[in-house]
């Protein structure tokens, strides 16, 4: 076998690698969606079957028993609300830790990453107390300082890598023109950093659109999420799994569908900023 030859059958077999590594990942969510349109005996039935009488019961119940609107809403709200604190919070900070950096700044960094690694249970009665005292029990303003702060530490990484591409010698151009910090930020380095600032945007969405943890235990009626609406589909009397399916996936779409739409934004900030 030839070299050429031998190149072609390793990219034949990467090619057929990534298609069963994306069947796998995929399949729970062909499954989810397919689930949602049996009936609960059809759901549990075992052997479980491909082929049956679709059906939009488990849609239409949950339109007349919950208002998915306001829960989805509050998906949105939280979400960019929590992503646009973390950012004016991480863009500033990022700048000074890749422009000036003190002889701790990699510890820094390394030390607010170790955080990621708490559990949420750990700190969970804490913050319910503080929030109890405050009044923001089950108020949108909790999930957004919540969500800005448990996904800062990644933010501050990627942009702190995004920063340090810029070349020095812009900003000492821009100082020698009479720059303020400010106007540095806001004039040079936000406008050469805008595609990867997009990126972690769009990444901050994602995982505040995902977290579930705090959403479940700081909120219920008035400002419950998309996900706290899956969880109320949980009851004693047990799972019933075309429901469940069928809010799993009014749930999963939207982000299902954004992260379609800027799977090139996403990947980009997962790789280029993430990795010097």
């Amino acid at each position: 076998m030839t070299d050429k030859e031998t190149q072609i059958l390793k990219d034949r077999i990467a090619v057929v690698a990534a298609w069963v590594v994306a069947a796998l990942f995929f399949f729970p969510i062909f499954w989810m969606v397919l689930t949602s349109f049996k009936t609960e005996l059809e759901a549990i039935a075992v052997p479980p079957s491909l082929f049956f009488e679709p059906t939009l019961d488990n849609y239409t119940l949950i339109q007349d028993r919950t208002d998915y609107t306001k829960y989805a809403i509050n998906s949105v709200i939280t979400s960019i609300g929590g992503t646009m604190l973390a950012m004016l919070i991480a863009i500033p900070s990022a700048y000074a830790m890749a422009f000036s950096p003190g002889k701790h700044t990699k510890d820094i960094l390394l030390w607010m990453l170790s955080t990621k690694m708490l559990p949420a249970v750990g700190v969970l009665m804490p913050i319910y107390l503080i929030s109890q005292k405050l009044g923001l029990l089950d108020s949108k303003t909790a999930l957004v300082v919540i969500y800005a702060l448990i996904n800062l530490p990644i933010i501050m990484m990627i942009l702190f890598n995004y920063f340090r591409e810029i070349p020095k010698e812009i900003l000492e151009a821009s100082r020698m023109d009479g720059a303020s910090t400010f106007a540095e930020i806001t004039q040079v380095v936000i406008p050469l950093a805008w595609g990867g600032l997009a990126s972690t945007a769009l990444l901050s969405i994602v995982l505040c659109w995902n977290e579930a943890f705090w959403s479940i235990n700081l909120t219920s009626a008035d400002s419950g999420t998309l996900v706290a609406l899956v969880a109320s589909f949980s009851s004693p009397e047990g799972l019933f799994w075309a429901k469940l399916s069928a809010v799993s996936t009014l749930a999963c779409a939207p982000i299902v569908v954004f992260g379609w739409l800027s799977q090139k934004q996403l990947v980009q900030g997962l790789t280029f900023g993430a990795v010097k």
